[in-house]
């Protein structure tokens, strides 16, 4: 009796570990990644430790991925070199990393025009709430897979420069 009692016990704990989703929250403790650059035109993001690429990404970006965003509404993606500067573990994109756009240039830029410059421009995930139809459809963000913001979540740091180019 003991022993079918223990034999469905432990068969119950496999199945419910089988069940147990893993963490969103990855751990990473390879080279520190020095920069970050996406290159507009390509699509692409590159995790950066010096000049060694130690990752690379395709990205969807703001749905009028042209040019460098002016102020808010425009769907584009910023252009210049800026700082990771915040997280979101709760993201409405799954997760996300913060870039530090408008900087001083952007919001006179966006103000010369009597607009405001927007913010809130990150690396993220996919939505939560729907599946998006087309590679760029962000309001001017990064947008990667969910498994890929995993990663980049996990190995940038605050601080981190990145320089978006045409």
């Amino acid at each position: 009796m003991k022993r079918r009692l223990f034999t469905v016990g432990a068969l119950a704990t496999v199945a419910l570990a089988g069940c147990a989703s893993r963490s969103k929250f990855q751990q990473y403790n390879g080279p520190d990644v020095t920069s970050i650059v996406v290159n507009k035109g390509a699509r692409k993001l590159y995790l950066l430790h010096g000049e060694e690429v130690l990752r690379d990404y395709q990205v969807g970006l703001g749905f009028a991925p042209v040019g460098h965003k002016m102020f808010e509404g425009d769907g584009r993606t910023p252009e210049g070199t800026y700082r990771i500067d915040r997280r979101n573990p709760r993201s409405e994109f799954y997760l996300s990393v913060g870039i530090s756009y408008p900087n001083t240039q952007d919001r006179a830029r966006a103000a010369a025009m009597g607009k405001s410059p927007g913010g809130d421009i990150f690396i993220h995930g996919q939505p939560l709430t729907y599946q998006p139809k087309k590679q760029d459809w962000t309001a001017g963000c990064i947008a990667v897979k969910n498994e890929e913001i995993e990663e980049i979540y996990a190995m940038v740091r605050d601080g981190t420069a990145i320089t978006l180019r045409a």
